[in-house]
């Protein structure tokens, strides 16, 4: 068995006086997707944050989360990144001043040949667009320039967060269709909301509750018990967790 893109070992966070992550530990395979998954305000979002060197100013980290070769906890984000860390965080994030076209061009990284085909294949509605500024954009469009930012430098994991959140259903089905085919070439820990979009991506799933890992396993054995579901979820293994 390959060894993991990423193992996360007793990952604690504390803002603002609050002890959010107590002690997660978790590995993401080398392949595939990987569903990060728990109630809100169970610290999904959070993980993410602290693995990408995010924390707000004043939070405590510990713990530790090897990347590949490195220590993440203690690497600045800019060179997480250009060792092929990449993050498509929650709310999208774009420059809603600048084109579509801008936008990408800002997250060129140095020395790397941008995959702009790769992109416009993805989302050829991103070339169709890339004289409209971002902020006009709806906002699937908005997830499709936060993802395929992402995707114009070769990456060897990337972190997710909720890319279908407030999405229509045949946006969210585009978006997943996309992830798809990215999670064919580098694996993905997701943050989803949509148990049918994690049904269809994900291999593996770790279940926070109360800051802490609850469960972990196959995702199809996670969302093919129903009271498993709902005594982790809050749902049952077809709906949608808040």
């Amino acid at each position: 068995m390959s060894d993991p893109i990423l193992s996360v070992t007793d990952l604690s966070v504390r803002i603002a006086g609050l002890h959010i992550l107590q002690g997660v530990s978790f590995t993401v395979a080398p392949t595939g997707v990987t569903a990060l998954l728990g109630r809100n305000g169970v610290g999904k979002t959070t993980t993410l944050r602290a693995l990408v060197g995010l924390t707000p100013r004043g939070g405590e980290v510990s713990g530790s989360a090897r990347f590949g070769d490195r220590d993440a906890l203690h690497t600045p984000t800019h060179r997480l990144v250009r060792a092929g860390l990449g993050y498509v965080p929650e709310d999208r994030c774009v420059f809603a001043g600048l084109t579509v076209a801008e936008n990408l061009r800002l997250a060129e990284r140095p020395g790397a040949a941008p995959a702009y085909d790769r992109v416009y294949a993805l989302f050829p509605e991103l070339d169709k667009r890339s004289r409209q500024r971002a902020g006009t954009l709806s906002g699937g469009q908005q997830q499709m320039l936060a993802i395929g930012r992402v995707l114009l430098a070769d990456n060897t994991l990337l972190l997710v967060d909720e890319p279908t959140k407030g999405l229509a259903p045949k946006v969210v089905t585009e978006v997943a269709e996309a992830l798809a085919a990215v999670a064919e070439e580098v694996p993905v820990l997701l943050v989803e909301q949509n148990l049918a979009v994690v049904r269809r991506l994900a291999r593996d799933a770790v279940v926070l509750a109360a800051g802490r890992v609850a469960w972990t396993g196959a995702a199809d054995k996670l969302l093919g018990e129903p009271e498993l579901t709902k005594a982790l979820l809050g749902v049952g293994s077809q709906g949608v967790h808040a």
